[in-house]
């Protein structure tokens, strides 16, 4: 059997290969979110959109732990909020603001992934935002949008609102609130949260020694922007580079994630 008819195998008889393949690396996502420490016990959301002419996508069910989220879990819904599929669990009714705000309107939305970690919490709450200080910063800056807090996300009013913020950014900081990214695939959208992640970190611990006092000259910034500011690059380096080795990590310490 080849590796291809193997793959349909598993497929249920009741979706696609290209959704089926959306809910493995979704379910891996989440699980790769709890094995880095990012989860907020059932709380904060990535979703992924299903191929195809509709814009539904996949989220988690509301009452699962990230760790325990697997592919056939996963909840799809249409862009009013209605479930899709079969689940004795509902769907976190801020999550759902959020992302269907950015999948309405942004076709390149493969996934998107909202977090509230201490770090990057702390960072959107400081009126510095996150600042171009160091390489891994430089990653996310030139690309970083943010869009300011309106209390818990239960208002659909705020959609217009966070589609016009994030406009057409892969990273964002939701002020008082936490972070956002989006990719064309689940493997891009997480590479960029891990670097939005770390240069949030980095920028706390550099606090910690005192003041921002060692600068890097504008120059070499807006270098480093015309460097990392290529959707292709991030694409092929995230798929290829990137999300195979981190699957292979996951399988040896959470499998189970493809069920």
């Amino acid at each position: 059997m080849s590796p291809a008819e193997a793959r349909l195998k598993e497929v249920p008889s009741n979706m696609t290969e290209a959704e089926w393949s959306q809910r493995v690396n979704l379910a891996a996502a989440y699980r790769l979110v709890a094995m880095f420490g990012w989860d907020d016990l059932v709380d904060t959301h990535i979703s992924a959109r299903v191929p195809g002419p509709e814009h539904h996508f996949l989220i988690n069910p509301y009452g699962l732990l990230f760790e325990e989220i697997t592919a056939s879990s996963l909840i799809k819904v249409d862009l009013y909020g209605n479930q899709l599929s079969e689940s004795e669990y509902s769907i976190n009714p801020a999550g759902f603001t959020i992302h269907s705000a950015i999948h309405e309107v942004r076709e390149d939305a493969g996934c998107v992934i909202h977090l509230h970690t201490l770090d990057g919490v702390a960072v959107s709450s400081c009126a510095d935002g996150l600042l171009p200080a160091n390489q891994i910063a430089q990653y996310v800056t030139h690309d970083l949008a943010y869009h300011d807090y309106e209390g818990v996300a239960l208002d659909h009013d705020e959609r217009p609102r966070l589609q016009r913020d994030l406009g057409t950014k892969h990273h964002m900081l939701l002020r008082n609130h936490g972070t956002l990214t989006v990719g064309r695939s689940v493997a891009s959208a997480f590479e960029r949260m891990y670097h939005l992640e770390r240069a949030c970190s980095i920028q706390v611990r550099t606090r910690t020694l005192g003041p921002l006092a060692y600068p890097v000259r504008d120059e070499v910034i807006d270098k480093n922007a015309k460097l990392f500011d290529n959707e292709e690059r991030v694409e092929l380096r995230s798929n290829q580079l990137v999300w195979p080795p981190l699957l292979r990590r996951l399988d040896r310490v959470n499998p189970g994630y493809r069920n």
